[in-house]
C-alpha cells in the first residue's frame, strides 16, 4: 500500500512538472543592438526579448570603447542588429572577434544591418581620409528613414522567426500589428508634415539625411568643414557669408557642441532646432518621429501659414 502510494505521488509530481514546462514561456532571446533605436523597433517586434544597447541616446556611435563589459553582453547574444554601412567599423569587428559567438558574425541569420535592407542615400565609388568621414555604403544614419521601415520589419520577423521557430506565430502576429500602426502613421505624418517640404536648413554632419529626403527638405549647408571634422572659425565665417534666404534653420543633434549652432545664430539670426539623434528611454519609434516632426514645424510653421 505504501508503495502504490509513493508512486502515486511521484506521478503525480512528474505529470505536474511536464505540465509546468509546457505551459511556461519559451526561453526569452538575448540581443545585442548597437543603437537605442534598433532596440526600440526589436523591443515592438519581440517584447519578451532581453535587450541591450551599446549606445545611448546622447552617445555618438561612430565613437564607441570596445569594453569587456561590451564583449561579455555580445557573447550571450542570440540576435544582433546596429545600422551598419561602417558606421560602427571602428568598434564592432572587435566585439564580434572577442565575443568568439557565431551568432553574431557577418553573414549569420541572426547578425541584422539595417542599412542592408535601405535605399542607401549618398553612396561613394571611392573614398579616402581627405574627404572626412564618409561612408563609401552611403549615409549611415538609417534609422530616420521612416519611409523604409515597413520593408525592415519583414526582414526582422523573418530572421526571428528563423531563430526562435517555437515562438514563430507570435513575431508574425507583432511584426503585422507594427506594419500596421507604421502604415497609419505615415498617412498621418504625410499629411501633417506636409508644410516642411521645400524647407532649407544648415545642418551639423549629414544625420537627418533620410528625414529632410523623406519630407522634401534639403541640407543646403554644413557646420562641419568636412564630415567627421569639428567645425572650425574660418568654416564658420564662410557660412555667415550665405544668403539669409537660402536656408530657414540651423539643425544640430542631441549628441553634438551647440556652440557652433549659437555662433552662426548671433551672425545670421535664423533659429535653431536640436533634434533627438535617436529614442529616448522608453520611446517607440514612432514616437521619436513624432517629437521631430512637431519640433520642427513648431519652428518652421507659424498658425498663419497652417491656417487654410
Amino acid at each position: 500500500m505504501h508503495s502504490k502510494l509513493t508512486f502515486s505521488k511521484c506521478s503525480l509530481a512528474m505529470i505536474a512538472a511536464g505540465a509546468a514546462i509546457i505551459s511556461s514561456p519559451s526561453f526569452a532571446l538575448n540581443i545585442f543592438v548597437c543603437e537605442p533605436e534598433w532596440e526600440a523597433l526589436l523591443t515592438s517586434h519581440a517584447p519578451n526579448a532581453t535587450i541591450y544597447s551599446a549606445t545611448t541616446a546622447k552617445q555618438d556611435p561612430h565613437y564607441v570603447q570596445a569594453r569587456p563589459s561590451l564583449i561579455a553582453k555580445m557573447r550571450q547574444a542570440d540576435m544582433a542588429m546596429c545600422s551598419g554601412a561602417e558606421l560602427e567599423v571602428g568598434w564592432l569587428p572587435m566585439l564580434q572577434a572577442r565575443s568568439s559567438n557565431r551568432a553574431v558574425q557577418d553573414g549569420a541569420q541572426s547578425m541584422i544591418y539595417a542599412s542592408d535592407f535601405i535605399g542607401m542615400l549618398d553612396t561613394h565609388d571611392h573614398v579616402d581620409r581627405s574627404m572626412g568621414d564618409i561612408h563609401a555604403a552611403g549615409n549611415p544614419h538609417v534609422q530616420f528613414a521612416a519611409n523604409q521601415m515597413i520593408s525592415l520589419s519583414h526582414v526582422i520577423t523573418e530572421r526571428l522567426q528563423n531563430i526562435d521557430p517555437d515562438n514563430a506565430p507570435l513575431y508574425q502576429e507583432n511584426g503585422t500589428q507594427f506594419r500596421t500602426h507604421w502604415q497609419q502613421k505615415m498617412n498621418e505624418w504625410s499629411e501633417k508634415a506636409a508644410p516642411l517640404r521645400g524647407k532649407q536648413v544648415v545642418g551639423y554632419h549629414e544625420t537627418y539625411r533620410y528625414l529632410y529626403d523623406w519630407l522634401g527638405m534639403k541640407q543646403v549647408a554644413d557646420l562641419e568643414p568636412k564630415p567627421g571634422v569639428s567645425p572650425t572659425t574660418s568654416h564658420l565665417q564662410s557660412l555667415t557669408k550665405l544668403d539669409a534666404n537660402t536656408f530657414d534653420v540651423i539643425v544640430y543633434s542631441t549628441h553634438q557642441n551647440q556652440r557652433p549652432a549659437n555662433w552662426l545664430h548671433e551672425f545670421t539670426d535664423k533659429p535653431i532646432i536640436q533634434l533627438p539623434l535617436t529614442v529616448s528611454k522608453g520611446q517607440s519609434l514612432d514616437e521619436m518621429v513624432d517629437q521631430v516632426i512637431d519640433e520642427l514645424l513648431d519652428v518652421l510653421v507659424t498658425p498663419e501659414s497652417e491656417a487654410p
